[in-house]
């Protein structure tokens, strides 16, 4: 059983002055709910600045409790490694004998019980939690939306795999060797991984987060890319 002692919400931002207030503000509501439930757990957020010339910083730099690690790779999958390893070292900071990894984006807002589903599900014995994720209705024509409806399950057994919505114990990561230096793919990439791995997992519908439909994306063939497609 995975019974986390720390969590730390993992967040890497390229350029997303934008909407990145939003989803901290997401974040800390989730934050503060596991506080409430779960008082002798640590929590923590960090966000990978990963060559921001925006304003990111700035926003992450006034907010208690979210920590920056900031970057010049433009790579995804090197942004949420490093993110990781900041919160590693935190956790060891403060004594933390099971850190637990929530991963979000920048661009996604997250629901209240996000974190307090996940601590449950991880004390239930297992070391990944695979959410889903849904677009913001409005960003999106209405044709686009109903494909989008039409090709993913929001239901418990999905098979998503979204960077946005997923969540490991820091073990289950270290074992396979942490999220492969890729520019996409590479939160599947881990959690193909972790399930190869023989590891506890589960995908579940209960913890959905929404995501910018945005039709520029910050990684290429990212989901900006995949919705910009139902469309075509």
């Amino acid at each position: 059983m995975t019974d986390p002692t720390a969590v730390a919400v993992v967040i890497p931002a390229r350029d997303e002055a934008d909407l990145l207030p939003a989803c901290l503000d997401s974040v800390e509501v989730a934050v503060a709910a596991l506080r409430l439930e779960h008082p002798d757990v640590s929590a923590r957020v960090f966000v990978a600045l990963d060559a921001c010339s925006d304003g990111s910083a700035q926003i992450v730099a006034r907010r208690p409790g979210v920590t920056a690690a900031a970057l010049q790779a433009g790579c995804v999958g090197i942004a949420r490694a490093t993110a990781v390893e900041a919160a590693a070292l935190w956790a060891a900071g403060v004594s933390s004998d099971v850190l637990w990894l929530a991963n979000t984006d920048a661009d996604t807002v997250v629901p209240p019980h996000w974190l307090t589903t996940q601590v449950r599900l991880a004390r239930a014995g297992h070391d990944l939690v695979v959410g889903t994720a849904q677009p913001v209705p409005a960003d999106l024509p209405a044709d686009v939306l109903a494909a989008w409806r039409e090709r993913h399950s929001t239901a418990d057994g999905h098979e998503h795999v979204h960077g946005a919505n997923l969540a490991f114990s820091l073990e289950a990561y270290r074992a396979v060797g942490g999220y492969p230096p890729l520019p996409v793919h590479e939160d599947v990439e881990l959690v193909m991984a972790i399930k190869r791995s023989g590891r506890s997992w589960i995908a579940t519908g209960e913890i959905a987060v929404t995501t910018s439909g945005r039709a520029t994306g910050r990684v290429p063939d990212g989901f900006a890319a995949f919705l910009e497609g139902l469309g075509a």
